[in-house]
């Protein structure tokens, strides 16, 4: 087969690595891409918010797959411009995407079909969200209703961060992702992300792991789109993984079926373990960011069958093996991120990093520049490591972050810290 990835940060390296590694293909291209993909994938120019272009580089060169990674052009609907020209993609149509590009979409989804989240309001205007969290009180959680790149949530812990949350959103912060806001229950318990396959009748289950949002160690300082992950999450137990699926993931995919808009690609869940079981808290409709890093290091199955089943409806009598492994990936960000960053820094040590016994490193933020590599971004490595447990993966991963020589970069310290502490107190 002849297959076309669109993307070009960490979750898509990671996706090339994974698909080239199938027999079935024949061909890979990746658009943009990154000077990490470039080794499994020719990369392209092409514009992935112009379909036209897409489909004129699909129609070119006999591309027989297209694979989405981001979730922005999902949410403009590319996938649906793809099979009206008669081109097979993975991922969900444009109405089904709402699941991530509104907030407020999906509550309702989740009052309509039962599925247990937290409570919330709806707002357009900036005096009754402020009245509304006035009468709540804190903690409380103020999102953004669109797409704002893993942003758009500020978990408010007092009255005058929801104010301030709201105000930053009306007037502007997020730009048209924030001409809605979300304000919901606070939820305490234990945060991890759970995935599933869906064909839009049935969905099977990947693999839990658990992201770690806050920039800096003890998971504190602003959110980002993600620091690092791992997998599997010792907190999703087969008691919890079954009330996930039956309580969230199925009635999920029923409902947009029974909407009219089934739902065909990866469903993300953000889900929060409470003292009253699962919660969702939020849909991706994409593979998360770090999270897909770790999956596809731990997935022992052929990865282009599953995304193809998922398009043609085939996935009730399909099944994935994985290796029992833990995988680990540590996120190297350019100094200032969340905030501002420079650009343009030179990563040394790479290849030395990279020898360590099993650590694979996939670019998220990165290009070339003849034989340097340089920082594009403000997430650019994904050093990633599997291990039997979570502590030896974790060991190894630190170990090859050790080699790499960015002076403008940074890492978290201590990511799997839970999983690792609870392996030590095991002992």
């Amino acid at each position: 087969m002849n297959i076309l990835l669109l993307g070009s940060g960490g979750r898509e390296h990671a996706l090339a690595w994974k698909i080239a590694a199938s027999p079935l293909v024949t061909k890979l291209w990746c658009a943009p891409g990154n000077a990490g993909i470039a080794r499994e994938a020719e990369c392209v120019a092409v514009d992935v918010a112009n379909h036209a272009a897409v489909i004129d580089f699909c129609r070119a060169h006999a591309v027989d797959f297209v694979v989405v990674g981001p979730e922005t052009p999902l949410a403009a609907g590319i996938v649906d411009d793809l099979a009206v020209a008669g081109i097979k993609a993975f991922g969900p149509g444009k109405q089904a995407a709402q699941l991530e590009g509104s907030k407020g979409f999906t509550k309702a989804l989740c009052t309509e079909f039962n599925i247990p989240t937290g409570a919330y309001g709806r707002f357009t205007n900036a005096a009754e969200a402020l009245a509304y969290v006035r009468a709540q009180g804190a903690p409380i959680v103020v999102k953004a209703d669109g797409l704002a790149a893993g942003k758009g949530v500020v978990v408010a812990m007092t009255l005058a961060e929801a104010e301030a949350a709201i105000a930053m959103m009306f007037d502007g912060g997020f730009g048209e992702a924030g001409a809605e806001v979300v304000i919901e229950e606070f939820l305490s318990g234990r945060e991890i992300s759970f995935f599933a396959l869906s064909d839009g009748e049935t969905a099977i289950a990947l693999a839990s792991a658990q992201d770690h949002k806050r920039v800096f160690d003890h998971d504190e300082g602003p959110n980002t789109g993600g620091m690092g992950a791992y997998s599997p999450t010792p907190f999703v137990t087969p008691e919890i993984h079954d009330q996930i699926m039956s309580r969230i993931i199925l009635p999920t995919v029923a409902g947009m079926k029974a909407r009219g808009t089934p739902f065909r690609g990866v469903l993300y869940a953000g889900v929060m373990l409470t003292p009253d079981g699962p919660k969702l808290f939020e849909y991706n409709v994409r593979f998360g960011d770090p999270e897909c890093q770790v999956l596809m290091l731990r997935m022992m199955s052929d990865i282009v069958p599953a995304m193809l089943a998922s398009c043609d409806g085939q996935l009730k009598n399909f099944d994935l093996r994985w290796f029992p492994d833990s995988a680990l990936t540590v996120v190297m960000a350019a100094k200032g991120y969340p905030g501002d960053y420079g650009k343009g820094s030179v990563i040394e040590g790479l290849d030395d990093a990279a020898k360590i016994d099993g650590v694979e490193i996939f670019h998220a933020g990165t290009k070339a520049d003849g034989k340097k590599i340089l920082a594009s971004g403000g997430r650019v490595l994904n050093v990633c490591a599997s291990g039997k447990t979570v502590s030896e993966a974790q060991s190894r991963a630190y170990a090859a972050v050790d080699r790499i020589q960015w002076p403008e970069g940074f890492c978290r310290r201590d990511i799997g810290w839970q999983a690792v502490a609870r392996e030590k107190a095991a002992k």
